[in-house]
Formats: structure tokens, sequence, C-alpha cells
């Protein structure tokens, strides 16, 4: 199953169940440009192998980026180097998505310039709450985003509404106080991306992919709202694929409630219809991916391993029990595999993953 195709309702096929999870890595240039070194990182991991190529959380509005060297797709500048990673990645016959992103309240107030914005007031990170218009700006920047990433060649995108940016802010009743149409009940908490994903239909047409990251935990996240949500999104049928960052695909919830089942499970198990189902949170090895696919996944989504070796999906299928290299790894190592110096400082942040001196 891992290496048969698989379609969307509509219409593409990937080659296999293998996605580049969106991973930042602050490689383009400071006007959200593309460089050579995000070219190569993302066409890298096409060439080895995976069906569906995913961009960085890419932002779709100076307000809303998230760190420097963040990918941008929020200006019509960015086009000409959005479609030279489209071409790119074509070459290597994978899906291309562009992740659509707005930091919120987690926008970083020396990079965009003044006080980030949030769903409601927020004294711990000194955002603001937006007025009604600047709502409607970002609905209509992320439509605007995707009919630039179309424009430029790619398959589809996906809309970002995990890891508690703008998106999850509005889902969640801890940083979503509003009393207008975008607050209060769950089904205004979610208005914001309904209406999204309403505009990128009527925007880029049925056959251009869509896809959404949730978080069912984390920032306010409440598991019975969000499998709620899943449902429906499921039954309407409007998106190709959700994309669920679980952290831990073997962990169970944080809810008592929930307790007896893993994560990956609960929404596997979920009545899904035409809506493609993938997972992404800690699966690092061949048997990790056969584990998780034999839950009902559809395809999975590999971030930490696919840093490791850009050809993941290659080396499972000529050995399905295939274990990275193990960690901490040597910066020389992450440099053949594709990453440039401002994602190798960035790893360098991450607890035990780059060897110490090297």
């Amino acid at each position: 199953m891992l290496f048969s195709p698989l379609t969307f309702q509509n219409g593409k096929t990937l080659k296999n169940r293998f996605m580049l999870a969106p991973l930042t890595n602050l490689q383009s240039h400071d006007d959200g440009t593309l460089s050579d070194d995000e070219y190569n990182w993302l066409t890298m991991r096409a060439a080895g192998g995976f069906g569906l190529t995913m961009t960085c959380a890419s932002s779709i509005h100076p307000s809303g980026i998230g760190f420097p060297g963040q990918l941008g797709a929020h200006r019509d500048d960015h086009i000409e180097g959005l479609t030279r990673l489209a071409d790119g990645l074509r070459a290597h016959d994978t899906l291309s998505i562009v992740q659509l992103h707005h930091a919120g309240m987690r926008s970083p107030q020396e990079v965009i310039g003044h006080a980030p914005w949030c769903p409601s007031d927020d004294a711990e990170t000194g955002a603001r709450a937006m007025s009604l218009d600047e709502v409607y700006t970002i609905r209509d920047a992320f439509i605007a985003g995707a009919e630039r990433a179309q424009k430029a060649g790619f398959d589809g995108v996906e809309i970002h509404g995990a890891h508690g940016y703008l998106l999850g802010q509005f889902i969640s009743p801890e940083y979503n106080r509003r009393e207008d149409n975008y607050g209060g009940s769950l089904e205004n908490r979610t208005r914001l991306i309904d209406e999204i994903i309403q505009g990128i239909r009527q925007s880029c047409g049925r056959e251009f992919t869509l896809g959404l990251r949730l978080s069912p935990e984390r920032f306010g996240m409440q598991l019975a709202e969000i499998i709620t949500y899943f449902d429906r999104l499921c039954a309407e049928g409007a998106l190709d694929f959700i994309d669920m960052s679980l952290w831990d695909f073997q962990k169970e919830p944080e809810e008592e409630a929930f307790k007896g089942k893993t994560l990956n499970e609960i929404f596997c198990e979920r009545p899904r219809g035409q809506v493609k189902l993938a997972s992404a949170g800690k699966i690092m090895t061949g048997a990790d991916v056969t584990q998780a696919m034999s839950q009902g996944l559809d395809f999975v989504a590999l971030g930490r391993a696919a840093i490791l070796h850009h050809d993941f999906p290659l080396q499972m299928q000529s050995n399905p029990n295939f274990t990275p290299v193990p960690l901490p790894v040597s910066r020389k190592h992450l440099e053949t595999e594709g990453l440039g110096p401002k994602f190798l400082n960035y790893m360098a942040t991450w607890k035990g993953f780059v060897a110490e001196g090297t």
C-alpha cells in the first residue's frame, strides 16, 4: 500500500503515500523570495521519492510573518520564485503544495514591526485584538496566497490551522473571546477557516488540491471540538485532505475522557467520506510508518525523518525496516542531505539533534 498511488477526489494522484511535512527552516530571503538553499532543500526531497512535497509555512500577509527567512506568498513578486520551485518539483513527479500561514500572536514584533494580531487581546504576547475589517483582510489574504500558488504552477495549498498560529487561535476558546460572528460557538470560531476554504474553492476551482492542517491538543484546543470540526469538514467534502499534526502518533490524548486510544487511532476511525487523512508526529522509522498506516491513514507526513534522509521513501522501498541514522548527527551529514547554513544553525538549537563541535 505504501507504494501504491493515492488519488484525491479532485483527480490529482500521489505516486506513493509519503508526504514531506511543512518544516520551518529560515532559508528564504528576508523579503520572502525564494533562495537557492530553499529550492535545493525541497527539490532534493522530491527527487528522494516523496509523493507530496510541501513548502514550509509561507506567509500570506506582512502582519503574520512567523520567523526570519520565511518563504512568502503575500506579494506578487513572490510568484517568480514560487514558479521556479513549482517547476523544479514537477520535474520529479511529486504533488507540489504551498502551506499558507499567518502566525497571529506568535509573530515576533521585531520581525513585523508592530504588535502582533490575535482574535482577542493577549497580555502574555502583547498581541491586540483584530478588528472585523482586519479579519476580512486576512481571509482575503489566504485566498490571494492560494491564487499566487496556483499562478506559479503549484498543484495546491494547505491552510495552516494548527500549532497555535492565527487560525488555531480563532478555533481556541482560550484565545478567542470575540463577541461577533467569529467568536463564541464552535461554528463561529471556525467560520474564518470555513470562509477561506470556500473562497479558495471559488477562486481556484475544484481541480486545485486543498488541504487543512489541524492540531487536536495544546494552545487551548479541546479534543471533542476538533473531532466535531473534523467530522463536519469530512461530511462537507470541500477539502481533499486533512493533515493532523499530533506531535507523537503513538500518544494517547491528554484529556482523561479520551484515553485508551492514541490520537492517531481516534482520527483514523472517524468516517471521512472522500477526504484523505495524513498524520505527523514522531514517525521516524520504517516500522513507525507501517504502524501509523495500519491504523487507517491514507498517507504519512514525515518531518525529522525527512531532514535526516532526503530519500526516506526510496530507502524504505528497498528496506521496509529502514531506520534513520542515530541522533545526534554531524553538520556534515545534514549538509549532504541538502540543508543550507541557516537551516543547519536552526537545527542546532534542537536538543540532541546536531552533534556539538561538528
